[in-house]
């Protein structure tokens, strides 16, 4: 029982820091080009590299 003393605050302490980076990746407009990634591997970049 003695080591739920020590599992419930770390098991809190990790949410609170999950949570702290998911709000920071939606500050900083982590998830506004949803669709940029998607179009940007249909992209061909071969052209660029034989030049």
């Amino acid at each position: 029982m003695n080591i739920l003393m020590y599992l419930i605050p770390i098991a809190v302490l990790l949410g609170l820091i999950g949570l702290v980076a998911f709000i920071w990746t939606l500050k900083s407009n982590q998830y506004e080009d949803l669709d940029g990634a998607a179009h940007r591997i249909l992209l061909d970049d071969d052209e660029d590299d034989l030049k």
